[in-house]
């Protein structure tokens, strides 16, 4: 079957969708993505500006440096979510997955390697075994989402509890500390004091993830798909190879998440990426990605992962208890999925 060169949207699908109405109908979905945006960002300025006020520890070198490095696991997990939620999907089972990952590059490299073995070599094997298996539990994903029809959220929760299971018979549910000096250096080296290693691979992860979505054909299938999946089927997209695809890339920035928290803990441990899932669903939904599919942005998860990450910081400089911190999250999400539930309604 041919596949027809569809238009690439910058935001959504929708935005090309012929109508009898499309002039009005345009309109209202700009004037809608221009406040959401517009409140989503001024959410984060004000977030920050609050808790900078309440405390003088909030804007500081040690501050930024802890808030940015613990942001990378879930940032890096909200990239791939969003082209899983935007394609009418979820993935339930990236924080066991990063978890898995960390632990099997771990194992590799405490226990693969005769001693003397170059650390350099034993680094890089390691990472590469990491970032095989985070692609492998997503691609297992995606083969038995698109090919056998199995529900996402059935199927995501089902290699959730198979990953978390696996991560603790790597080694009997302890963690594995004895790994390279050379993987620490990776995870704690900040560029100029101020930019860690860890930040600078998500964020050109997140540059690349947002050009795929936004500039190119596979974006534009991505919100084809989540739009209206038969539609984009018959206008010639291979939906399936195309989810498998997508979740095959979910598990991978899993597997590169599993790399970066082994590296900044100095050691791999079956609890890493523990409920990290729901942050990261939090992070794309805050940022204005529709959970009924075929609308979102990878700037969007970025900003939701932020507006999080600054929450829970400040809430713990300022003393809050940590339920608290729950309770603010919580809200946060529950304002925004509104928003979103608000602006549909007064589109159609």
């Amino acid at each position: 079957m041919k596949i027809v060169d569809l238009p690439r949207p910058a935001r959504s699908f929708r935005q090309h969708a012929p109508d009898g109405d499309s002039a009005g109908r345009a309109v209202a979905l700009r004037r809608f993505q221009w406040i959401r945006d517009t409140w989503i960002f001024g959410a984060l300025v004000v977030t920050v500006v609050a808790f900078s006020i309440a405390s003088p520890d909030f804007l500081t070198q040690d501050n930024w440096l802890n808030t940015s490095s613990s942001a990378v696991e879930v940032l890096l997990l909200a990239a791939g979510q969003t082209f899983v939620i935007i394609s009418g999907g979820i993935d339930l089972s990236v924080g066991a997955t990063l978890g898995l990952s960390g632990m099997a590059g771990g194992w590799v490299m405490a226990n693969g390697f005769a001693a003397g073995t170059s650390p350099a070599l034993v680094t890089a094997v390691g990472i590469l075994v990491a970032l095989a298996v985070g692609l492998l539990v997503g691609l297992v994903n995606g083969a038995l989402i698109a090919r056998y029809r199995i529900p996402p959220f059935v199927v995501t929760l089902g290699t959730l509890g198979i990953a978390t299971g696996a991560a603790d018979l790597v080694s009997n549910g302890l963690e594995i500390s004895n790994i390279p000096t050379t993987v620490s250096q990776i995870g704690n080296t900040d560029i100029g004091g101020w930019v860690p290693i860890p930040v600078l691979v998500a964020a050109v992860a997140c540059v690349i993830t947002g050009i795929l979505l936004a500039k190119t054909r596979f974006g534009a299938y991505t919100y084809a798909i989540g739009d209206n999946r038969q539609a984009a089927v018959r206008a010639g997209i291979r939906d399936k190879r195309h989810l498998i695809k997508i979740y095959a890339m979910s598990g991978f920035l899993a597997g590169v998440a599993g790399v970066l928290v082994m590296a900044r803990l100095s050691a791999a441990s079956p609890t890493s990426g523990s409920n990290d899932e729901l942050d990261a669903i939090a992070a794309v939904v805050i940022g204005g990605t529709s959970l009924a599919g075929g609308s979102g942005t990878i700037v969007g998860s970025v900003i939701g992962t932020a507006i999080i990450s600054v929450l829970l910081t400040g809430l713990i400089i300022v003393n809050v208890p940590p339920f608290w911190q729950l309770v603010a999250v919580g809200v946060v999400l529950i304002v925004a999925v509104y928003a979103d539930q608000y602006g549909r309604g007064t589109r159609a």
